[in-house]
């Protein structure tokens, strides 16, 4: 399969996906399971898709900088830093770790 057909095929299935969510009758989306579920699962992706990140490379779980940058990033949200403050510790310690070989 070239690049274009993957292109493609992504596009009609992200439009296929959107169609799909809106012909789904809005009494069903009233129920609270649906309700909950849906200020929940972006939460839950995002979790996933850090921790993915973070801790694997390839098919290996891995613990390096970016452990260390995360670790950061928490004990900043935890003290209520500014966002852009909770990514600068981030970075900044990501970056010392590595510089220091680890």
């Amino acid at each position: 399969m070239n690049t274009w057909t993957a292109v493609v095929a992504t596009a009609l299935g992200c439009y296929a996906v959107k169609l799909a969510g809106l012909l789904v009758p809005a009494g069903a989306l009233e129920r609270p399971l649906v309700r909950r579920l849906a200020a929940l699962l972006p939460v839950a992706l995002l979790a996933a898709l850090t921790a993915q990140q973070t801790f694997a490379d390839g098919r290996v779980l891995v613990l390096d900088a970016r452990a260390a940058g995360l670790a950061a990033a928490a004990v900043a949200l935890v003290l209520r830093a500014p966002f852009l403050l909770v990514v600068a510790a981030a970075v900044a310690v990501t970056a010392g770790v590595r510089a220091l070989g680890g």
